[in-house]
C-alpha cells in the first residue's frame, strides 16, 4: 500500500483527514527525515497495519535504514515509557512515584540518528499515548536541541493527521465487518 492508496481508503466523510495528510508531511519547520520518522512512529504507535504499511513504504525513500529503525524504536520504547510515566505521574503515592524505573531504555542514548530527530519522533508517540510527563520532557529536549515552537507544532500536528486516519479506517473496517 502506498500514500494516495491510503487516502483513497479514506471515506467521503473523511475528505479533510485526505487533505491534511497531504499537508503535514510538508513543512518548512522540520527536515524531510522529522516529518517521515514523525509519520511512521506515529504509524506505529497507532497500531494499524494499512497505516504502518503506506507510511513505511513512502518514508523508505526519505529516511535511511537507521532512521527507519529509530522510528519503529522510538514508538516502541515510548510504549513502555508512556505507561510507566504517565502511572507516575497520576497516581499520588510517592513511596511508588519516587522508585527508580529500572527499565532498559539506551535506545534513547543511542538512537543511531540525530537527538533531535529521535526526540520529535518520541514526542509524537507521546502526544498519540497520552503521556503528559513524557511530552513535557520531549518538548523540552526538543527545545534544547534548539528546535523552533513551529517545529514541535509541525510534529504533533502529523502525530494527530496519522492518528485521526488510522482510528477512521480501523472505524469504517469494523462498521463493515458490524454489517456483514
Amino acid at each position: 500500500m502506498n500514500l494516495d492508496a491510503l487516502k483513497a481508503a479514506l471515506p467521503e466523510h473523511a475528505k479533510d483527514l485526505k487533505l491534511n495528510l497531504g499537508a503535514v508531511l510538508r513543512s518548512e519547520h522540520l527536515s524531510e527525515a522529522q516529518v517521515w520518522g514523525a509519520a511512521l512512529a506515529s504509524a506505529y504507535a497507532a497500531r494499524h497495519g494499512d497505516t504502518i504499511r503506506a507510511l513505511e513504504n513512502e518514508a523508505a525513500a526519505h529516511l535511511d535504514e537507521a532512521g527507519l529503525r529509530a522510528a519503529r524504536a522510538a514508538s516502541s520504547i515510548m510504549a513502555m515509557n508512556n505507561v510507566y510515566y504517565r502511572f507516575t505521574h497520576l497516581v499520588h503515592d510517592d513511596d511508588v512515584t519516587k522508585l527508580p524505573a529500572r527499565l532498559r531504555m539506551q535506545v534513547i542514548a543511542k538512537p543511531g540518528v540525530p537527538a533531535q530527530d529521535f526526540e520529535l519522533w518520541s514526542l509524537a508517540v507521546s502526544a498519540i499515548n497520552g503521556c503528559g510527563m513524557c511530552m513535557d520532557s520531549h518538548t523540552q529536549k526538543a527545545r534544547g536541541e534548539g528546535l523552533k515552537p513551529e517545529a514541535v507544532q509541525d510534529v504533533i500536528r502529523v502525530a494527530a493527521v496519522v492518528h485521526a486516519v488510522a482510528v477512521t479506517l480501523e472505524g469504517e473496517a469494523a462498521r463493515a465487518t458490524a454489517a456483514a
